[in-house]
């Protein structure tokens, strides 16, 4: 079993980096978990975008 874990800054860059990996590799998955987190610098919000893979 092994995991892989993705970080972006926009939920499209992860659907990108996330298709990369799965046309790139031929893996059985278990199982899928996303989360989003926000922050704030000054008036500036900062969104980040994560999913971890688990898979054979």
């Amino acid at each position: 079993m092994r995991v892989k874990v993705f970080d972006e800054g926009h939920e499209l860059d992860l659907e990108n980096s996330i298709n990369s990996f799965l046309t790139e590799k031929e893996v059985d998955i278990i199982d899928i978990k996303y989360q989003v987190s926000i922050g704030f610098l000054g008036e500036e919000q900062i969104y980040c975008f994560s999913a971890m893979i688990i898979y054979n």
